[in-house]
């Protein structure tokens, strides 16, 4: 009689225990679907996200290359683009000399698009390579910002506005770089407060500077290119010049996969 009662409870035990393992493992199969639904939904997200950068790039390029080309006298519509890179260009030189501990004296932007950043102490290597090399990062910096980060770009124009300002007045070399800057700061924060064009700005803004870069390559930089090579006397400016180029389309390729990265 005690070994019936005790087949009889551990029935029921044994019952109890499958029953809710049972349930243990209805409850983990939801989970598994929900996580896998909600893994195929953050995918499809991606996807479509990355479809929408991929239009948003097509378009800025497009836009870009049809007014340089296509549009007669379309190189004047993009002059003032042409001295905002130049202006990237010398505020790079000025920001190589200033981590480097040297000072900045004067920078200058010129009508026809050339510039000038007189600088004091710091490492002269770094400084030469501040202006091509750094108005590729800075070029870079806006358009993952216009693509990958919209909701920055409204603080991201203001910013620029200001070092614009403050360029013109604390670097004071002449009347036109004074008067540009103060131009270019006045449009920008009209954009970035007046209107919800903050980010395609910074996209065209990045994009069109990146591409006069690479396009400008063997003669923007060439007075940057003969003093670099005073430094490395071994290596003329010819090679330099390809070693810069290389290092500005490796940045590009490294900024558009992160743009294209799926979000983990």
């Amino acid at each position: 009689m005690v070994n019936v009662d005790f087949f009889e409870e551990t029935d029921k035990n044994t019952k109890r225990i499958n029953f809710h393992s049972s349930k243990n493992e209805n409850i983990n199969l939801r989970k598994g679907l929900f996580w896998k639904k909600f893994e195929d939904m953050e995918n499809n997200n991606n996807n479509n996200n990355n479809n929408n950068l991929i239009i948003q790039l097509i378009l800025v390029l497009g836009a870009y290359l049809i007014i340089k080309y296509l549009i007669p006298n379309g190189r004047l519509v993009l002059y003032p683009i042409n001295l905002l890179v130049t202006y990237l260009h010398e505020f790079g030189h000025a920001f190589g000399s200033l981590i480097t501990g040297g000072e900045v004296l004067s920078l200058k932007v010129n009508q026809d698009g050339s510039g000038l950043c007189t600088t004091r102490g710091g490492n002269r290597a770094i400084i030469l390579m501040g202006g091509y090399i750094g108005s590729a990062i800075f070029g870079n910096a806006l358009f993952y910002i216009g693509m990958r980060k919209p909701t920055w770009s409204r603080a991201t124009l203001v910013l620029l506005s200001g070092t614009m300002v403050l360029s013109a007045f604390w670097w004071y070399s002449q009347p036109f770089t004074t008067g540009l800057l103060i131009a270019f700061s006045v449009v920008l924060l009209a954009i970035a407060i007046l209107t919800n064009l903050s980010n395609i700005t910074l996209m065209f803004i990045g994009l069109a500077s990146l591409i006069h870069i690479i396009e400008d390559f063997n003669v923007g930089p060439t007075s940057d290119l003969e003093q670099y090579a005073k430094l490395f006397v071994v290596v003329p400016p010819q090679v330099w010049m390809y070693v810069w180029l290389i290092i500005v389309i490796i940045l590009l390729l490294i900024n558009l996969r992160m743009i294209f990265r799926s979000r983990k």
